[in-house]
C-alpha cells in the first residue's frame, strides 16, 4: 500500500463569490513561509509540453502576467494523464451537474490528456458538487478550487486539487463554474481581465467557452519551471 505524507496545504485557491456583485470571482490564495518547516526542496526544472497542447501554435495575447507561482513554482501537472474523479449530487435526477462536469473535462481534454476515474480511487483533481465553506469575510462561495502539496512514496513533491461547485444553480452556470474551476485545477492560477475568456474574474450572463487566450496562457504555463514531480533532496521513506 502506498503511502503519502502531507507536508502543507494552501487552503483555499481561487473560486466564485456569492456577493452585492453576484458571479464575483476572487483570488483567496493564501501563502505559507516553507522555510519555517525546514524542509528542502528540489530545484525547479522544465518539462516538455504535452503533445496535445505542443500541437496548438499559441495564436494573439495571453493573461500570463495574472497567474500566481507559488514557493513551489507553477501548479502544472508533470504526468499524464491527469485523473479526474466526479462526485455528483445525491439529488441529480437529470444528471445536469453529472453532464456538466463530463462537458468540462471533455473541452479541457483537447489541451492536456484528462482521465475519468471512479470516485472510489484517488485522483489527481477531484469534481465535488457541494456548498463551499463561507469565506474569511463571511461570504458565501458558489464555487472553489484547493490545493495540496504532498510527498509520495518515492520522496517525489506533488500535488493534487479538490473542486467545489454548488448545484444550485442554472445549467449553464454550473457548467461555466466547472470550465473556470477546471482552469484554475490545470494551471491557470488566475484570472483573465476579458470577460471573453473562460477564466474571467466575473460571471457572465452568457458564459464563453475556452478562448484562445485560455489556451494561450496554459501553454505559458507549462512553458515554466516547477518544483513539482522533483525528489526531495533530504527525503527518507517513513515505515
Amino acid at each position: 500500500m502506498k503511502r503519502h505524507r502531507c507536508i502543507w496545504v494552501w487552503v483555499v485557491a481561487l473560486g466564485l463569490i456569492l456577493s452585492r456583485t453576484p458571479g464575483n470571482w476572487e483570488s483567496l490564495a493564501g501563502t505559507a513561509n516553507l522555510t519555517r518547516q525546514n524542509i528542502q526542496l528540489p530545484a525547479a526544472v522544465h518539462y516538455p509540453l504535452p503533445p496535445s497542447l505542443a500541437r496548438i501554435p499559441p495564436q494573439g495575447e495571453d493573461y500570463f502576467d495574472e497567474v500566481q507561482p507559488v514557493e513551489v513554482g507553477y501548479l502544472l501537472w508533470t504526468e499524464f494523464p491527469i485523473t479526474v474523479a466526479i462526485e455528483p449530487p445525491q439529488w441529480d435526477p437529470n444528471q445536469v451537474w453529472q453532464r456538466a462536469a463530463e462537458q468540462a473535462i471533455r473541452e479541457w481534454s483537447a489541451y492536456l490528456p484528462l482521465k475519468i476515474v471512479d470516485p472510489s480511487v484517488p485522483a489527481n483533481i477531484r469534481l465535488l458538487s457541494q456548498r463551499p465553506a463561507t469565506s474569511n469575510n463571511g461570504r458565501a462561495r458558489f464555487a472553489e478550487t484547493r490545493y495540496e502539496l504532498f510527498v509520495d512514496s518515492q520522496g517525489v513533491l506533488r500535488h493534487r486539487c479538490r473542486i467545489v461547485v454548488r448545484p444550485s444553480q442554472a445549467p449553464k452556470f454550473v457548467l461555466a463554474a466547472l470550465r473556470h474551476e477546471l482552469g484554475h485545477a490545470l494551471g491557470i492560477w488566475g484570472h483573465s481581465p476579458w470577460p471573453t475568456d473562460a477564466l474571467y474574474f466575473a460571471q457572465v450572463a452568457d458564459p464563453p467557452p475556452i478562448s484562445q487566450r485560455d489556451v494561450n496562457t496554459l501553454r505559458r504555463v507549462y512553458e515554466q519551471p516547477t518544483r513539482l514531480g522533483q525528489r526531495l533532496p533530504e527525503w527518507t521513506p517513513h515505515g
